[in-house]
Parts: structure tokens; C-alpha cells; sequence
């Protein structure tokens, strides 16, 4: 059990969780910079470069080519990646909070005749 124990430690520890959290949206926004060079940017640049050599029809090419719908996925998808890791943080974070907030047991007697001792010298 206590292999267990310190795993879970090592695991919820804050910084392995920030670096998870970094790793899975800069993965979800890399997706996002992705669609919009390859979806909106690229068929922007290259429509007029190809109706400069000449392609037939390229005035329907030029706005045909351009996928917004697959950017505006992208988005979605992102904005779903980070709530579903906003909600997974914010649980791990009660859980935490719990376990913290616990109460304090009560002094034992020699915590409490040490206290007298010390309140008796302040005074």
C-alpha cells in the first residue's frame, strides 16, 4: 500500500500537473495554428499565386478552397479540451482542499503543559 500512497503523492504533485496540463493544450492549440495555416492561409496565398499562372477558374478556387468550417472545428474541439481539463483540475483541487482543511488533532498533554509553560513566560 504504500507504493500506492507515494505514487499518488508524486502524481498530484503541482508541477507534474501543470506540465500535463501544458503538454494536452499546447497539443489542442497546435491543432488550432495547424488548421488555420493549412484551411484559411495557405488557400489565401496560393489562390492568387495560381490565378497569376494562368489556372482556369480560379476565381471559384479561391474562396472554395478556403475550409473554415475545419478551423471553426478546431476551435471547438480546443475550447472542449480545456473545459474538460478546467473540470478535472478544479475536482483534483477540492480533493486537495480536503485534505488539507482536515482538523487538527487535539494537543496532546505534554503539547498542552508546554503551552501553559510558554503562555506563563510571555506574561
Amino acid at each position: 500500500m504504500g507504493f500506492l500512497k507515494e505514487f499518488k503523492e508524486f502524481a498530484m504533485k503541482g508541477n507534474i500537473v501543470d506540465l500535463a496540463v501544458a503538454v494536452i493544450i499546447g497539443g489542442a492549440f497546435g491543432s488550432i495554428v495547424s488548421s488555420l495555416v493549412d484551411d484559411i492561409i495557405n488557400p489565401l496565398i496560393l489562390a492568387p499565386a495560381l490565378k497569376a499562372a494562368g489556372a482556369a477558374d480560379i476565381d471559384h478556387l479561391a474562396w472554395g478552397a478556403v475550409k473554415y468550417g475545419s478551423f471553426l472545428a478546431s476551435i471547438i474541439k480546443f475550447v472542449i479540451v480545456a473545459l474538460a481539463l478546467f473540470s478535472i483540475i478544479k475536482a483534483m483541487n477540492s480533493f486537495k482542499k480536503k485534505e488539507v482543511d482536515a482538523p487538527a488533532p487535539p494537543p496532546s498533554s505534554t503539547d498542552q503543559l508546554l503551552m501553559e509553560i510558554r503562555d506563563a513566560l510571555k506574561k
